[in-house]
C-alpha cells in the first residue's frame, strides 16, 4: 500500500504502540513521530521514530502536512483522550482515522475523526459515529445507530439498530444492547451486560437484564481544567 500521507501518533503507552503497527502494516499513513505532553518526553526517540512535545509540534510537523492520531485508551473515562484530541484540534491538526481492510463498513456510515476501527467489526446503513472512537474487535453496530463523541467500544459487543451511546462512555466486552436503546453519557457497561432499557448519565450498569450498580459523578474529569 502506498505511504501518501504523513502522520504523527501522540501516545506512549501500548494503545499508541498497536496504533503503530495498524497504522504502518494496514493503511496510507507513514508514521513520521510520536509526541506526548511535554512533561512525559524524557527521550528523544520512541519506537525508533523522534518523540516530540506537543506543545511545540507544529513547528516541527506543521498541520498542514501531517495529520495526528491521538492514540489513548479509556482512562478516566476517555477524559485523557478527549483532552488530548481537543489539544491536538486547537492547532489546526486533522485527525486520522484507521479503518481495519478486515472490517465491514456501508458506504453510507458518517465517521467524524480520530477514529480506530478494528478488524471483524460491522457497522451497517446509516450509522453515525462521533470523534474519538475506539471499535476494538469484533463488535456489530446495528443500522441507523449513534455513537456519541469519544466513546471505547471494547470486544464483540452487539449494539442493535436504532439506539444512541452516549458521549465518553465504555462498553465491556460482549455487552449486548436491544433496539432503540439509549445509553447517556459517561456510561459504564460490565462485560457480558444484557442493556434493555435506557441508562442514566454517570451509571454502571451491570448483570442480564442489566441493572444500575452505583451512580458516579465524573465531573471531576473536566476536560477545560485539564487543559490549563
Amino acid at each position: 500500500m502506498a505511504k501518501n500521507k504523513k502522520l504523527v501518533i501522540v501516545g506512549l503507552g501500548e494503545t499508541s504502540d498497536i496504533a503503530f503497527e495498524y497504522f504502518t502494516h494496514d493503511s496510507d499513513y507513514e508514521v513520521v513521530a510520536f509526541a506526548a505532553s511535554a512533561e512525559f518526553v524524557k527521550q528523544p526517540v520512541h519506537n525508533g521514530l523522534p518523540l516530540v512535545a506537543i506543545e511545540g509540534l507544529a513547528s516541527t510537523y506543521p498541520p498542514a502536512t501531517h495529520s495526528v492520531y491521538v492514540a489513548v485508551s479509556y482512562v478516566k473515562l476517555n477524559r485523557i483522550r478527549t483532552m488530548l484530541f481537543n489539544k491536538v484540534k486547537s492547532l489546526g491538526y486533522t485527525c486520522a482515522n484507521y479503518v481495519s481492510s478486515r472490517a465491514f463498513v456501508w458506504h453510507n456510515v458518517v465517521m467524524g475523526e480520530n477514529i480506530f476501527i478494528f478488524e471483524n467489526n460491522v457497522i451497517q446503513h446509516k450509522a453515525v459515529l462521533g470523534d474519538n472512537i475506539i471499535l476494538w474487535s469484533g463488535n456489530h453496530i446495528g443500522h441507523q445507530t449513534v455513537i456519541e463523541d469519544n466513546v471505547y467500544i471494547s470486544s464483540h459487543c452487539v449494539i442493535s439498530g436504532y439506539c444512541r451511546i452516549g458521549s465518553n462512555s465504555f462498553l465491556g466486552v460482549n455487552s449486548t444492547f436491544n433496539d432503540n436503546i439509549v445509553v447517556a453519557r459517561d456510561t459504564i457497561v460490565g462485560s457480558g451486560t444484557l442493556v434493555v432499557r435506557n441508562t442514566e448519565p454517570g451509571q454502571l450498569v451491570i448483570g442480564s437484564p442489566g441493572k444500575a450498580a452505583t451512580k458516579t459523578s465524573y465531573d471531576a474529569f473536566n476536560v477545560e481544567e485539564e487543559l490549563r
